[in-house]
């Protein structure tokens, strides 16, 4: 039974123990990333996320990158725990890609002058839903994933070694699995200081 929409952002958590086993299938995943792509609002329904989807040795390659720009950045004597953070990313299935195309940011601020100063910010919004989206997404099932930004350090090597166009900007990326470990526990503040309600 599928679980409830409630269920699943409850159980939506950050996994960072994930191997290279799916209980979904390559075409499955597939599905939920572009039902998500499709249906997930943006601002002037301008549509302007992008992603892309990396499996198999495609995925090894991206936390390879990473690997190879960090060693540039993090002096020798202290790399072993950043090469462990990165591995544990590459040992997962997959990893989604987030981008904003620019052009259509551009064009509406273009267009619209006197938001000209708000789209990028709702660009930025609309992109952060879709990786909730996904993120819950992938939980249903069965997977689990996290959230990580390695973007200026790797968008010029990932657009060359993918093909991806200039005008796409680099957002975020997602290594996702089957888990291998369960997240530590989620510690929330009380809600009632978080929630106001007036009548």
């Amino acid at each position: 039974m599928e679980k409830s929409f409630f269920a699943a952002v409850a159980d939506r958590r950050t996994f960072y123990g994930i191997g290279k086993e799916s209980p979904a299938g390559d075409d499955r995943i597939r599905a939920v990333i572009e039902d998500a792509v499709k249906y997930t609002p943006s601002a002037f329904n301008s549509q302007s996320s992008r992603v892309v989807l990396l499996l198999g040795r495609q995925h090894d390659r991206l936390w390879d990158i990473v690997m190879e720009a960090l060693r540039k950045v993090v002096p020798a004597e202290n790399f072993t725990s950043t090469e462990e953070k990165v591995n544990s990313f590459k040992s997962g299935y997959g990893t989604v890609l987030y981008f904003e195309d620019k052009t259509i940011i551009e064009s509406l601020q273009q267009q619209f002058a006197l938001y000209k100063d708000n789209f990028p910010v709702w660009a930025q919004q609309s992109n952060g839903m879709l990786q909730y989206v996904i993120w819950t997404a992938l939980e249903i099932e069965g997977l689990g994933a996290s959230l990580q930004h390695y973007n200026e350090l790797i968008e010029i090597d990932v657009k060359s070694e993918l093909g991806i166009p200039q005008n796409w900007k680099l957002i975020a990326q997602m290594p996702f699995g089957k888990p291998t470990a369960a997240p530590g526990d989620k510690q929330c503040q009380p809600i009632q200081e978080r929630v106001k309600v007036f009548k």
